[in-house]
């Protein structure tokens, strides 16, 4: 099979597409052929070094959408379509850049759409970072409103179309005025271009603040964000666009305004139910909701992939293709 392969931390050269033995799943495994996978900060981390816990030569990738190839432990049918992520895929073990990836089945979640796989690949990370920010990390109520920092990441303009289905007025930040059209297709109230300080653009929509923040761009902003937040209200870091997440010598009743809260999220597969991911799905096939996908590249442009991300120019998630989407899957050794 081929497989972007990582040899050490290092540029866009240091991605490298190599010829691999396709894995034999043991049982609990999953050998999953691979249709699509998303691009995401936290390959970008890995690349540059940045990641803890990483072992060389690996093959990068936290998620992946396929179909099921091969499954020992039977908790999975051969063919059935399926999502995973997380739980050390492309850190302490190979992950979804490649036309197959084996993992654990208890981070498998099965789904059925027609949807395109493009358009599926855009969802696991994506879906359950922001799921579980709204709910774990903020617990939204209708009729609140959330400011999303870091608006036009593919995280946050999910987190956006989730907002509004449950009744939100949603204010999503962007540093490019020419993106703000985007936002404002995906039905954000408010477009706030980022200058680095956006809390008084905040307050003279809301007065007192927002009910809810979400963090993405990481502690650079944190400060800002929290004084765009009301007393009583909560902010949630779930993201570092900035590739800083650490508050050097924090001292909480000076850092924190009165009254305001902070939470974090960070998930796995299992924090994404199954129900969610199909009812999403499925409402992305009704036209209730909305993927951001932004470019689809084949394997070959991996490098062309990360460039985009990392210059942060992308206009949605981005999205890699393994193989030809003609392409049909087989078991190990073919």
């Amino acid at each position: 099979m081929r497989a972007v392969v990582l040899s050490g931390p290092g540029d866009l050269t240091a991605l490298q597409i190599k010829d691999l033995i396709v894995p034999e799943p043991e049982p609990g495994q999953v050998l999953i052929a691979v249709k699509a996978f998303g691009i995401n900060r936290s390959e970008l981390h890995t690349r540059l070094g940045l990641a803890e816990g990483v072992t060389f030569p690996r093959v990068p990738g936290i998620e992946a959408a396929g179909v099921v190839a091969v499954c020992p432990g039977g908790e999975f049918v051969p063919g059935q379509q399926v999502v995973t992520m997380m739980g050390g895929m492309g850190r302490t073990f190979d992950g979804g850049y490649a036309e197959y990836t084996c993992v654990p089945a208890s981070q498998v979640i099965a789904f059925y759409s027609d949807l395109p796989w493009p358009t599926i690949g855009a969802v696991p990370e994506m879906l359950q970072t922001a799921h579980g920010a709204l709910t774990d990390g903020l617990d939204v109520r209708p009729g609140q409103s959330l400011l999303v920092r870091g608006g036009t990441s593919s995280v946050g303009m999910a987190a956006a179309v989730l907002a509004k289905a449950r009744g939100l007025t949603v204010l999503a930040t962007t540093r490019s005025a020419a993106k703000a059209e985007r936002l404002r297709a995906l039905g954000v109230d408010h477009v706030l271009v980022d200058d680095g300080e956006v809390a008084a653009q905040v307050h003279a929509v809301l007065g007192d603040g927002v009910d809810t923040a979400l963090e993405l761009v990481g502690t650079p902003t944190l400060p800002d964000t929290l004084r765009a937040t009301r007393r009583h209200g909560v902010v949630c870091f779930a993201g570092m666009l900035s590739n800083e997440w650490t508050v050097p010598d924090f001292y909480p009743i000076d850092y924190l305004p009165r009254g305001v809260r902070l939470t974090a999220y960070g998930g796995e597969a299992t924090d994404l139910p199954a129900s969610v991911l199909q009812g999403f799905l499925d409402d992305v096939a009704a036209g209730r909701a909305t993927v951001p996908l932004g470019q689809v590249f084949p394997i070959e442009r991996i490098r062309d992939a990360h460039s985009i991300m990392e210059g942060d120019r992308a206009t949605g998630k981005i999205v890699v293709l393994p193989r030809p989407l003609r392409w049909r899957p087989v078991g190990p050794g073919r």
